[in-house]
């Protein structure tokens, strides 16, 4: 169950910013095999001169068009799976019009216990949800 924050600058239309995130979602549920259902996005659009995001020295630059992803996670999955998601944002990504090199992700990783749906309880360890299986 990823919860995936987006920061994009302003500009897009509602259905853009809906492809963004559908995009996302889809290549998060090829490759991890979650359920539909947990669609966890927060998007925030930004002003012009709020993001900041070069190429950490790789030799490209990047456009206004700039897609910047957080995901967070449970940990154990390899690294090959890992590489195996950011392509394939990457390509979802591309589907709808975003460059490659505008697409920047940020894994965040964490355990069963960090997790609370609602009600104030961590629902993997009441046993209220299965803990997902990498």
């Amino acid at each position: 169950m990823p919860l995936v924050r987006i920061d994009v600058n302003e500009g897009r239309g509602r259905e853009a910013l809906q492809q963004l995130s559908r995009g996302i979602h889809d290549a998060i549920l090829a490759e991890y095999s979650i359920p539909e259902r947990d669609y966890f996005h927060i998007l925030t659009e930004h002003p012009e001169g709020q993001i900041f995001a070069q190429d950490a020295g790789l030799g490209f630059e990047r456009t206004r068009d700039v897609v910047m992803i957080q995901i967070f996670t449970q940990g154990g999955r390899s690294q090959e799976a890992k590489q195996r998601l950011f392509a394939a944002v990457a390509e979802k990504l591309g589907e709808v019009g975003i460059a490659g090199e505008d697409v920047f992700i940020g894994y965040v990783e964490n355990t069963a216990g960090d997790w609370s749906f609602g009600f104030g309880r961590a629902q993997y360890v009441t046993g209220e949800l299965a803990v997902p299986k990498k």
